[in-house]
């Protein structure tokens, strides 16, 4: 079993454009995926949604993992990820994570906070925007 994590998965998902979103997306999380940012749920066709929209204003970016834990079926990471916008503006912000794998190695759920670094008050919203 390979097990990702959220570097792997966000490259993928956003930076790895030879990947349509839902080949990154079976890649890393498995069909029932559900995901909380900011205290707002989404299930995996709501999280496909925000991917498909962030890929049409993330031009590029780099996605910097700080501490990383992987306990059995449990992940946890604090991560930065800073991010060209198509109109090349900035963005960069740090991210809690908490999340079960399934037995694949795939994220079944996360939860996530998240805090702004750098950027303007539109892009507070990037981590669950649609």
């Amino acid at each position: 079993m390979t097990r990702t994590g959220i570097a792997a998965a966000l490259d993928d998902l956003l930076f790895s454009r030879d990947l349509t979103v839902e080949e990154a997306a079976d890649r890393h999380f498995t069909p029932d995926y559900r995901q909380r940012t900011d205290g707002e749920w989404a299930d995996r066709a709501g999280f496909v949604e925000h991917i498909t929209h962030l890929r049409t204003v993330v031009a590029d970016g780099r996605v910097e993992v700080h501490e990383e834990l992987y306990d059995g079926g449990k992940y946890a990471d604090r991560h930065t990820a800073h991010i060209t916008k198509t109109d090349g503006s900035t963005v960069s912000m740090e991210v809690y994570v908490f999340a079960d794998l399934a037995p694949d190695g795939r994220f079944s759920r996360i939860e996530e906070t998240t805090l702004m670094l750098q950027g303007s008050d539109a892009d507070r919203t990037i981590g669950s925007a649609r």
